[in-house]
């Protein structure tokens, strides 16, 4: 058990990614803190997978682009576990469409979500961290924030600006040994790419050196060694869990 005694929040953690990272960080002894928005039944449903199989969890609704909640959920995780030890950003949204034809109101919500959302949640974490002189920070960025993408310039700055975030809190942070790293999936097999035409999907594995779309475990997996001692000399890093598809 990788990580017993710790606890670990992982936001938008009712489905996808997020769930199968919090699946993998309860698998390591973590207790984990379940952040939804609009899953409720999702979140509820892992919470009780999570205990089912003999771990501990409990969901929290939260929209994490404002600030007072961002910090309520961190003040009711220290209030049930008693301790933050893992931070894991995953909470994002997609308004996709070409920069000339993209409302405003789209390009705000994907950075409310997908970026202030991250800096709210690290300013809260950081605090109890600070304290504890430990703690370990895991936001998920994106390949598009690396090599960019048509049709998703909200999104694509959005990572952009989490990988930016990411290196330099780990620079203000890492004399208080906590560690802040980013991973960069690719195409990973989740409802939103089930959702694509075969024509796009033949289209977006032409692009994978490995052929193939990823899945959520491969990034959960990934976490939990993030989250776990072999990590401790690690940060500042953006780790790309794409196939080969950003190089």
């Amino acid at each position: 058990m990788l990580l017993s005694g710790q606890v670990a929040l992982v936001t938008g953690a009712g489905r996808g990614i997020g769930r199968a990272i919090a699946l993998a960080l309860a698998e390591a002894g973590a207790r984990v803190a379940i952040n939804y928005n609009t899953s409720a039944q999702a979140a509820l449903e892992l919470a009780a997978e999570i205990a089912a199989a003999g771990g501990e969890a409990r969901a929290w609704q939260a929209d994490v682009s404002e600030t007072d909640q961002a910090a309520a959920l961190v003040d009711n995780v220290l209030q049930h576990f008693g301790r933050l030890d893992i931070l894991v950003n995953n909470a994002g949204i997609t308004r996709d469409n070409l920069l000339l034809r993209m409302g405003e109101e789209d390009w705000d919500r994907v950075l409310a979500v997908n970026l202030k959302g991250y800096f709210n949640c690290c300013k809260a974490a950081i605090r109890p961290m600070t304290r504890a002189r430990r703690g370990r920070i895991i936001n998920i960025a994106s390949v598009v924030g690396l090599r960019g993408n048509a049709g998703q310039v909200n999104y694509a700055a959005a990572k952009a600006g989490v990988i930016g975030l990411t290196k330099s809190l780990a620079r203000e942070v890492g004399s208080r040994n906590i560690t802040v790293n980013a991973i960069a999936p690719g195409f990973i097999e989740t409802d939103m790419t089930r959702a694509l035409t075969r024509d796009i999907r033949e289209q977006m594995l032409k692009n994978i050196p490995l052929g193939r779309l990823g899945e959520p475990a491969d990034v959960a997996g990934l976490a939990v060694f993030l989250a776990g001692p072999g990590a401790a000399y690690i940060t500042g890093q953006v780790i790309a869990v794409d196939g080969g598809m950003a190089m």
